[in-house]
């Protein structure tokens, strides 16, 4: 929804974080993988970023693993930089 490049024009990223929220407060809605409080974690990385696009997949990768306590990631994809508080480290470069 977010991507400029695939939707002209892409939703600002304030309605798409509105519509997903929408969605998880439904009782209905069962999460499978994400743990308790995943949403507000990466609601928080997407809005503190400005990530929109390819790149809230990162954001997810992120959330998801500071809800686990990882405290440091190893990637050599610089993108992980963008969220505060997260600590990455790139494995090629000494």
């Amino acid at each position: 929804m977010t991507h400029p490049r695939i939707y002209m024009p892409p939703t600002p990223l304030s309605a798409a974080l509105d519509q997903v929220e929408a969605w998880i407060e439904s009782p209905s809605l069962v999460l499978l993988a994400e743990p308790e409080g995943y949403w507000r974690e990466l609601r928080s990385f997407l809005e503190a970023g400005r990530i929109t696009g390819p790149q809230i997949h990162d954001a997810r990768i992120a959330a998801i693993c500071q809800m686990h306590g990882v405290q440091e990631l190893w990637s050599a994809d610089r993108d992980f930089s963008r969220f505060p508080g997260f600590l990455v480290r790139n494995p090629l470069v000494a």
